[in-house]
């Protein structure tokens, strides 16, 4: 039997926010990557996160959508460290997460921050017509640059003129999926801003690996979070909240701080909604 859980991150209430599979295992290597895809394959949600707990300060995750094992997911790592915390397994305060992007800090408290990767931008796309094409939109033109930034995961950075165009994209998933595989990113990541209390409202798209759209992303609204800064339109220290999931009906708040010593942090809040038992 494998004890499993499904969280929901990045909100306080059932049914909103991101819902991540999180399966805890016993001391021990971690099972087959063919069996962990296949418990992925089976829970359905866009990851599931496989927790062997080390000690009660020390953990390694590996991530897997229905399709692939990914580097680091921060919504399920939020989902995994508020289930840890809450259920007392891990220790309040300072955790450190091992996962195939590095070692990172997690602070386990009200709320679950992770350290992320180091940020960067990877690349500039200049002939961007056919990405805006895939969501929809014929003759923008951005004032900021269509750039792909890496935050443990690479997502295409798409600014939109408005929040409107934003909740009414139309988006062609295989068109979508042949860009980013492209491009060699997870995911398109459009936003645009308003002066709402919101640093930026956002969408993201990554067929490529059997997620159409997802509710909430930690990795590409930290890379957000980094590109904004970089262009200068936001301040090198701002603490930011992006609202993701409202056009499909789960809002989720995913919130970033940066620590003096430059250290991107983002999370949020969760909610445990189901445990169950695997019988494999």
């Amino acid at each position: 039997m494998i004890k499993y859980y499904i969280v929901d991150a990045f909100t306080s209430q059932p049914f909103g926010g991101n819902p991540a599979g999180v399966v805890l295992l016993d001391t021990g290597d971690f099972p087959s990557e063919r069996l962990m895809l296949q418990i992925a394959a089976e829970l359905r949600f866009s990851e599931t996160a496989f927790v062997k707990r080390l000690s009660t300060q020390e953990f390694g995750i590996r991530y897997f959508t229905p399709k692939a094992e990914v580097d680091v997911c921060g919504h399920a790592t939020i989902a995994a460290f508020f289930l840890l915390h809450n259920t007392g397994q891990a220790a309040t305060g300072h955790c450190i997460c091992r996962t195939r992007a590095g070692n990172l800090r997690v602070e386990a408290n009200s709320q679950v921050m992770m350290q992320m990767p180091k940020t960067r931008i990877v690349t500039t796309i200049t002939n961007h017509a056919e990405i805006y094409n895939a969501l929809g939109i014929s003759g923008y033109r951005p004032t900021l640059p269509v750039q792909v930034v890496y935050a443990g995961l690479s997502d295409i950075m798409l600014p939109l003129p408005d929040v409107a165009t934003l909740q009414l994209l139309s988006p062609n998933m295989a068109a979508i999926a042949n860009i980013c595989e492209r491009h060699e990113a997870v995911s398109i990541h459009p936003f645009a801003m308003a002066n709402d209390g919101y640093t930026a409202h956002v969408r993201n798209f990554a067929p490529l690996y059997g997620i159409p759209e997802e509710s909430a992303t930690g990795t590409a609204n930290t890379s957000l979070a980094h590109y904004l800064k970089h262009h200068n339109h936001i301040a090198a220290n701002a603490e930011c909240a992006f609202i993701q999931g409202e056009a499909m009906e789960r809002p989720s708040v995913i919130a970033t701080k940066t620590l003096p010593d430059g250290t991107l942090l983002m999370g949020g809040t969760a909610t445990i909604v189901a445990e169950g038992e695997l019988r494999v």
